[in-house]
């Protein structure tokens, strides 16, 4: 019965989780339309800039005077037009009225429509629509760009606008309108036609196939569901060489254990160890040796710490850790001269070890009150600082992080 429950569960679960996922993806999706149409109207808007700058730091450039391209009557400089002979006017084109004619040929070549605007124009035809009304007083309050889709007779544009700012190369012509340098005087909106096709029967049809697949393999594999999961959950926290706590486990409990020293005020030792020149015992006897000597060596440690709270694991490599909670100094001194004495006591021959010809172990205690610690890794640093002390001074001793110039004989 409780494998049938679990497994409904998990169907349940899979069923959403597919439902979550197809929802996803749909979003992503349009999100993705969204974010590639907002990318191509911020290029031309650029493009429009740089153009517009080029115009301005040449103050104006010009043209020819064609039925087309008339000169500018709210343009008023001086040599706005220019007689080079009989059949040759020039006239001055200002960045404002370049932006309107190439506005024109991209709307007839590409069906790309911008538009420049302000709240106080000076030529009609630049009077802000609704949009760009709501937009431009949205740039006064630290806006930088909008972007919206709009619908149009089963057609979609996407609206883009960005602020223009008042330059330095502006000013000659905008400077009379009380516009300073880096003021924001209007802005250009870019319409563009784009096509939104978001694949919503693809994904959905791939989606059910996926459910289907995955319910298959959820009711096949019911029966074995709870002992993998509980092969899962061991093989997540115990080192697999030794049989005791992994490294993982270790810095979840560590974690843990500090929090609950700090709220009740309590000490919290640790304590380092490390296995004497284990790189010469591989050497000299195999790593099939050396696997072995890690197990009996780990299985001791754990032996060697009693009280139920007491906790070691595998740090690393030949190196493991003990956490003793509720354990002072003092304390945490004796249970790691119980853990050197203990090893010693394996006989594990081991004839390239200068401290004895047998495995011994080299450990460093640290407490959280002596002095007091404000989190768990300077804990982890003090212990790791006496074990090095206990490498340097000799190995197979003991040292302790607050007295960490001296053996400790116990």
């Amino acid at each position: 019965m409780e494998i049938k429950r679990n497994t409904l569960f998990i169907s349940i679960l899979w069923t959403l989780l597919i439902a979550a996922s197809f929802t996803w993806n749909y979003k992503q999706t349009q999100q993705a339309q969204e974010q590639l149409a907002l990318q191509t109207a911020r290029s031309i808007f650029d493009h429009i800039i740089i153009t517009r700058r080029w115009n301005a730091q040449h103050g104006g450039v010009y043209v020819p005077v064609t039925t087309t391209t008339v000169p500018n009557p709210y343009l008023q400089v001086p040599m706005r037009e220019i007689q080079v002979n009989d059949s040759l006017t020039l006239t001055k084109i200002n960045p404002a009225f370049m932006t309107r004619q190439i506005s024109e040929v991209a709307m007839a070549q590409e069906g790309i429509q911008f538009h420049i605007t302000s709240l106080k124009p000076l030529r009609p035809e630049n009077k802000a629509t609704e949009n760009e009304e709501v937009f431009l007083k949205e740039f006064e309050q630290g806006v930088k760009e909008a972007g919206l889709f709009i619908g149009h007779d089963e057609k979609t544009s996407f609206f883009y606008m960005a602020p223009l700012k008042t330059e330095k190369s502006c000013l000659p012509c905008h400077e009379k309108q009380g516009y300073k340098e880096g003021d924001i005087r209007g802005g250009i909106s870019v319409t563009l036609p784009f096509t939104q096709s978001t694949p919503f029967g693809a994904l959905l049809l791939a989606h059910i196939g996926i459910a289907i697949t995955g319910l298959l393999g959820i009711f096949i594999s019911g029966t074995r569901l709870d002992r993998a999961y509980a092969i899962i959950q061991r093989q997540a926290v115990i080192d697999s060489l030794t049989g005791i706590s992994n490294r993982h486990r270790f810095s979840e409990h560590i974690v843990t254990e500090f929090e609950r020293s700090n709220r009740e005020r309590g000490p919290l030792s640790v304590i380092m160890c490390d296995i004497d020149h284990f790189k010469k015992y591989n050497d000299t006897y195999g790593h099939g040796s050396g696997d072995k000597c890690l197990r009996n060596v780990a299985q001791e440690i754990k032996k060697s710490v009693t009280r139920p709270g007491d906790f070691c694991a595998r740090y690393g490599g030949e190196e493991f850790v003990v956490i003793l909670p509720d354990t002072t100094h003092k304390g945490a001194l004796h249970v790691a001269e119980r853990i050197r004495l203990n090893i010693i006591k394996l006989q594990i021959l081991h004839e390239k070890s200068s401290p004895l010809p047998v495995i011994s172990l080299s450990l460093g205690v640290a407490t959280s009150t002596d002095p007091p610690l404000i989190s768990h890794e300077e804990l982890l640093k003090n212990a790791d600082s006496a074990l090095y002390v206990a490498k340097a001074n000799g190995r197979n001793r003991v040292e302790s992080y607050t007295f960490s110039t001296k053996a400790i004989e116990l």
